[in-house]
């Protein structure tokens, strides 16, 4: 059976000890998944020694199949090689090298495989697989350069952390981030708490939460809250709402700020929905809030927060924009409907949307936890927001799919009520001087650029071959 080869290389600002031992930790795979692609990590048994195993759940077109892998090699700060142990290729071996170069540490992924029924199989099929692999490898190379450099700034030091929202789109993001960092990530969960998994059981409803015992933590980062664009906001909608966010928020605060050694940042998430719907004005920080239903559930939640504040905890307030990802929320639903195409615009197309793709999402995040010169509200969105007219137009381009006619205001109250005045119609266009100041350094402040990498249409920075 004949094997063919594929080959992707480049150099990275590390030696190539730090480069095996980014791979080596929890988290890297997730961090190398493309976000198009709908890839879960389902088991796992130890690490990349040999031995351990991986299953993914994977879709081939409308088909889903799991892919089983197992190490079989690991040369420490030289390479790991991994094959298929079950899943849609006739062989397959993934080798990963490592090696310092003048330049940097060099990293060649090195992939061998035979197709099923290669041999009556068209021309084309193996050219295929090598584009899928070519798209597949710019986005892991590009971002994992990017998180190398994060770390560089950011993970000098391991941290403690704890996160709630740990199975949310921004917690299943942020943490391979911060594991493959060397940081250790603790995650509050509403079940049976998991000790050897660093789980810790909360209830809001109930004010149950017990920090007691364990060891300290150095951040806290509280994402959970329920999903406030999703569906009619009907009165029973918007309490749950505003209890998800006041009650969990004001449980954590106030329990860190009771602890013996207490953590010395929290982080808590609110959202660019705190100014309201500001038109074409730009807001910054120190602007107040608007007077929408989104903006009393922000400077509620922001205020629940005041405990560890009172205790001299740095707090960041996280005011979130739009954040891009094809995993989930807003990117998600878009892609979903577009079968035809994309909406010239929703209403106007006049309202900005301050946007932010999820990989500056949690790199920013991380750069609050370890900026301490950081505190109170922050802006996190890119810094060029765009209109809704615009966010359809680069998303047309970046899929090659046509625009159709605009969706009618009228159309959209009709459907969504004051959610979609609010969030579809409404517009917010927000400042980040604050936290580029801060030295944040963006991934994608471009829009165009963002859809195309998440999207694994970006043909800039190609693999060597």
């Amino acid at each position: 059976m004949t094997e063919h080869r594929f080959l992707a290389t480049s150099l990275f600002p590390c030696s190539a000890e730090e480069l095996y031992r980014w791979h080596s930790r929890p988290g890297a795979l997730e961090r190398l998944v493309p976000p198009w692609e709908p890839t879960r990590v389902v088991a796992r048994e130890g690490g990349i020694e040999p031995g351990g195993r991986v299953v993914m759940a994977m879709r081939a077109g409308p088909f889903p199949y799991h892919w089983h892998a197992r190490h079989i090699e690991d040369v420490p700060g030289i390479l790991f090689r991994d094959i298929q142990e079950r899943g849609p290729f006739a062989r397959w071996t993934h080798t990963h090298r490592f090696a310092d170069t003048p330049d940097g540490a060099r990293l060649e992924d090195q992939i061998d495989f035979a197709l099923p029924g290669q041999a009556v199989l068209p021309g084309c099929a193996v050219r295929m697989v090598e584009r899928t692999l070519e798209r597949i490898f710019r986005y892991r190379h590009a971002t994992l350069r990017d998180d190398l450099l994060l770390h560089r700034q950011c993970s000098r030091i391991p941290l403690r952390v704890l996160i709630s929202g740990a199975s949310g789109v921004l917690g299943n993001a942020l943490i391979p981030l911060l594991t493959t960092g060397g940081h250790e990530v603790w995650t509050l969960v509403r079940r049976q708490p998991d000790r050897r998994q660093r789980e810790i059981y909360w209830n809001p409803e109930k004010d149950a939460l017990n920090l007691a015992g364990l060891p300290p933590f150095d951040g806290v980062i509280h994402l959970a809250g329920d999903n406030i664009g999703e569906g009619r906001w009907t009165a029973a909608k918007k309490q749950r709402v505003i209890d998800s966010r006041v009650r969990g928020t004001g449980l954590i605060a106030r329990t860190v700020a009771g602890l013996p050694v207490r953590p010395k940042v929290l982080l808590s998430a609110s959202a660019v929905g705190f100014y309201g719907n500001c038109l074409d004005c730009c807001m910054r920080e120190e602007d107040r809030a608007g007077a929408d239903f989104i903006s009393d559930v922000c400077s509620l939640w922001e205020h629940a927060a005041q405990p560890a504040e009172a205790a001299g905890i740095r707090t960041v307030f996280l005011r979130i924009g739009v954040v891009l990802t094809p995993r989930g929320g807003a990117l998600r639903r878009l892609l979903a409907s577009s079968m035809l195409g994309f909406p010239r615009r929703f209403g106007s197309g006049d309202q900005y949307l301050s946007w932010i793709s999820i990989n500056d999402m949690v790199g920013a995040i991380l750069h609050a936890l370890t900026r301490d010169t950081l505190a109170g509200p922050v802006n996190i969105a890119a810094p060029n927001p765009v209109t809704n007219r615009q966010l359809m137009h680069s998303l047309a381009q970046a899929t090659s799919r046509p625009l159709l006619p605009p969706i009618p205001a009228l159309v959209l109250k009709s459907l969504y009520g004051q959610m979609a005045s609010e969030v579809l119609l409404g517009g917010c266009r927000v400042a980040t001087d604050k936290l580029q100041q801060s030295g944040y350094a963006f991934r994608h402040a471009d829009l165009d650029l963002a859809l195309r990498h998440l999207l694994g249409r970006c043909e800039r920075n190609p693999p060597e071959r």
